[in-house]
């Protein structure tokens, strides 16, 4: 059948290529989450904004992530993979265009909403088609791989904010994150959809096109049963209520607790650090050094747990580095010289990133082909409304008075609740063919 035949293919340079185009999807979408962080406090400071209303600049693109997530994440088992990931890019390509002639405070808050919704709709998308191509043994770290590319686009945002920034202006900022809009053009030309998506809608034909380039490009000829079996045709029409029935209804609600628990946990501190450490008494081009010394750090994290996540499995890895994080946010939150809080800084970063490149690979696989996008998407939708609280909260924190401590004590309590649920409700799928778990 044809699923065996996907899984019987080696690792080749079909599989990099199609790691490298997600990946750089991935990259843009950091690059641009990164940017608004470092915008935000010269932004600030020049339109004369609150503590509050810089919380809502952070949140609103989370408003915007959370709808994109799932409406993406439910069309995309519709009308298929691809076709969502280039739309998604395309919108908040343009978005972050607009950004960069924003004229008031409520005028970026539109715009900002609509990066949002581009941006949460390409990550599930980009994740489930990665996953739903990447062969058994090495699908863990095929998806971490393509989550390290975040960090990256984090990188590419400090630099962009350290170089362009004090000369040019944010403006310049928000019109090279434009630019993946040209990159679309990339993705119509070299990315397949997803062979489990058209078998999934009876797209027999088209499906068995794509396996067969696949093995001639692999040399790879396939020495089973070539004929189409009952696990090649359609499936039920997806529901929103599968996600609530069956075995899957542990694996939802573990699943959206750590989603709300890590988004909320990731922006709050990443969409705050670089004020934060400014508040802290440093200079505004010496932040941009320490937060890009603390994003370096989520590279090594990404990798570790590319790693681990084949060896030690998704669910302890994934229970470990959130554990971890928390251990890190509680020290940095105690930290008071550049030294302790550029070191706790990078523990966190490295936990923090690594856990967030096994949770994308863990999501798709608790679900089965015919909802595993719509899965994928909710679950990101609802992390993103943590996502949306996390900087107001910080915000009105810091309004009411409450010190650096203190926020990261709170952040600290997340991780470790989260990483108990990991624990409790999670079930391993480490070296398991999607179709089997």
């Amino acid at each position: 059948m044809l699923l065996q035949r996907l899984e019987a293919l080696p690792v080749g340079s079909f599989h990099y290529k199609l790691l490298v185009i997600t990946g750089l999807g991935w990259l843009f979408d950091a690059m641009d989450t990164g940017l608004i962080a470092f915008v935000l406090p010269v932004l600030g400071k020049e339109w004369g904004l609150s503590a509050g209303q810089m919380g809502a600049i952070g949140s609103i693109g989370l408003v915007g992530m959370a709808i994109g997530a799932v409406i993406a994440g439910s069309i995309a088992d519709k009308f298929g993979r691809k076709a969502v990931f280039s739309a998604t890019v395309i919108l908040y390509s343009i978005a972050t265009g607009l950004c960069a002639i924003s004229w008031s405070y409520e005028s970026l808050l539109i715009f900002r909403f609509f990066v949002g919704f581009g941006l949460g709709g390409e990550l599930p998308v980009a994740a489930t088609l990665m996953s739903e191509y990447a062969p058994t043994n090495l699908r863990g770290r095929f998806i971490v791989l393509l989550e390290s590319f975040w960090g990256v686009g984090w990188i590419a945002a400090a630099c962009i904010a350290y170089l362009f920034i004090p000369v040019y202006g944010w403006h310049y900022a928000f019109i090279i994150g434009a630019l993946p809009a040209i990159y679309v053009f990339f993705i119509r030309l070299h990315m397949p959809e997803s062979v489990r998506y058209l078998l999934s809608k009876g797209k027999v034909e088209e499906a068995q096109k794509i396996v067969d380039d696949l093995e001639m490009r692999l040399g790879v000829k396939y020495k089973g049963d070539l004929k189409v079996t009952t696990d090649d045709t359609p499936t039920e029409k997806p529901k929103l209520k599968d996600l609530w029935s069956g075995k899957y209804l542990a694996r939802t609600i573990m699943l959206w607790i750590v989603w709300f628990g890590i988004v909320y946990s990731y922006y709050g501190i990443f969409t705050w650090l670089p004020a934060i450490v400014y508040q802290q008494g440093f200079a505004f081009v010496k932040t941009f050094e320490y937060v890009l010394l603390i994003t370096f750090a989520q590279l090594p994290g990404y990798f570790c747990a590319a790693w681990l996540v084949d060896k030690l499995g998704r669910k302890y890895t994934l229970s470990l580095f959130l554990c971890m994080s928390g251990v890190a946010s509680y020290f940095f939150g105690q930290a008071q010289s550049a030294e302790l809080i550029i070191f706790w800084g990078c523990v966190m970063s490295f936990f923090n990133l690594g856990a967030w490149g096994v949770v994308y690979t863990y999501t798709p696989e608790l679900y089965p082909t015919a909802i595993r996008a719509m899965g994928s998407g909710w679950a990101a939708g609802v992390g993103r409304i943590g996502g949306m609280a996390a900087p107001l909260v910080v915000g009105m924190m810091i309004e009411a008075g409450s010190d650096m401590h203190t926020v990261f004590y709170m952040f600290a309590s997340v991780f470790i609740i989260i990483a108990v649920a990991v624990f409790a409700l999670g079930v391993e799928t480490k070296q398991k063919n999607l179709e089997n778990i």
